[in-house]
């Protein structure tokens, strides 16, 4: 897709020059990025995946792939806000199946609303398919409590998408997802937020309070949504944004191969030959980050409702490869940049993009993702 028929459906240009504007100061001082995050609302871009029909655009996963990537390159934090929050608004797209569910889904397009998560919890060791809080319901209402070790931007967003188990009797996999708005949910911070990257993201823990109508509980089980929607959808917008701070890196790395040759004209500067190989790199990142989105769009497009073992193989294939190769990209761009690279007060700077380019395989551990893995390829066939 070309940046002009993005533009066409996407305008994404106010939000990036707004996270552009803003990048540097929100990871210096670890600060929500307000301001690219008013631009997107304003652009429509928080409602972009929607369905039209409740105000939304029906944006595909190749069109917010292609915004999330341009964020990317501009702050990481912006563009994993983003990318979080429309993992979020796709379960809304995919899930919400009963009347109350479908009017919470127009309400949140219509006001734009920002979309956070709370899926981990402090005794399940990271596992977002395995809860200890539950569901109390009375009557037509929900209580629920949740100690989250993580839940990005909290604070700042207008709902807060929780997963627990459906009630107190229930088993630890048999979850729910309760999409709690803010007004009606209490957040005590646990914990601080003073991480190397992604620092705008803004993630403490917090333990989680909300009084909540039963209408907020999406109807499918949370197994479903986790399979279908947000493990996909997470898995190739997060790569997405990392391969977007690949390309920044890239853009950097050349400026300063430029700025070489042109010192001396004639000749080819040395840090041509590992500029080249640096393009080896950042092409094979970009290609897979291709393929993953395509693989995605066509299990959308086929209208199944369970994905395959070997989809979703793939699609944690994707989380491994994305969160590796950006390490890879920003190293080798270092390294051509050389000492300006290393400032922090050079247009050559590399210190962001480099600390932002380890948290990938940090948050939810590749570790864990090759666990999973290794279970699931016990049952693939051919």
């Amino acid at each position: 897709m070309t940046t002009g028929e993005l533009n066409s459906v996407l305008d994404s240009t106010a939000a990036v020059s707004a996270a552009c504007a803003a990048a540097d100061d929100v990871d210096r001082n670890g600060r929500f990025p307000f301001e690219a995050v008013a631009a997107l609302r304003d652009a429509g871009l928080l409602s972009a995946s929607l369905p039209a029909e409740y105000g939304g655009r029906s944006s595909s996963i190749a069109e917010l792939s292609s915004v999330a990537r341009e964020l990317g390159a501009a702050c990481s934090s912006t563009a994993m806000i983003f990318a979080m929050h429309h993992s979020q608004a796709l379960t809304l797209r995919f899930h919400a199946t009963s009347a109350a569910s479908v009017e919470l889904a127009r309400e949140i397009a219509h006001s734009e609303a920002l979309l956070a998560s709370a899926t981990t919890e402090i005794t399940t060791g990271g596992d977002v398919r395995s809860s200890t809080c539950a569901v109390e319901t009375d009557g037509g209402s929900v209580h629920l409590e949740k100690n989250a070790p993580v839940i990005s931007y909290g604070e700042y967003a207008d709902y807060i998408c929780t997963t627990a188990r459906r009630g107190p009797d229930s088993p630890p996999g048999d979850q729910v997802l309760v999409v709690c708005p803010r007004t009606e949910t209490t957040l005590t911070k646990t914990s601080e937020w003073d991480t190397l990257g992604f620092r705008g993201t803004c993630s403490p823990g917090f333990m989680l309070s909300t009084d909540t109508s039963a209408d907020h509980v999406i109807p499918a089980d949370y197994a479903t949504i986790s399979a279908h929607t947000m493990q996909p959808s997470s898995h190739t917008l997060w790569a997405a944004v990392w391969l977007g701070i690949a390309d920044a890196a890239v853009a950097k790395a050349r400026n300063e191969v430029r700025k070489a040759a042109r010192r001396s004209p004639g000749s080819v500067p040395p840090q041509a030959s590992r500029f080249a190989d640096l393009l080896v790199l950042h092409q094979r990142f970009e290609s897979a980050v291709t393929d993953g989105i395509s693989r995605y769009e066509a299990f959308l497009a086929s209208g199944d409702t369970e994905p395959t073992i070997g989809f979703s193989v793939a699609m944690n294939n994707l989380k491994l490869t994305a969160s590796t190769a950006v390490v890879e990209v920003v190293a080798a761009a270092l390294t051509i940049c050389g000492i300006n690279g290393y400032r922090e007060n050079h247009p050559a700077s590399m210190g962001r993009l480099l600390r932002d380019s380890y948290g990938p395989a940090l948050m939810v551990s590749n570790d864990r993702i090759r666990a999973n893995n290794s279970q699931l390829v016990l049952a693939l066939r051919g």
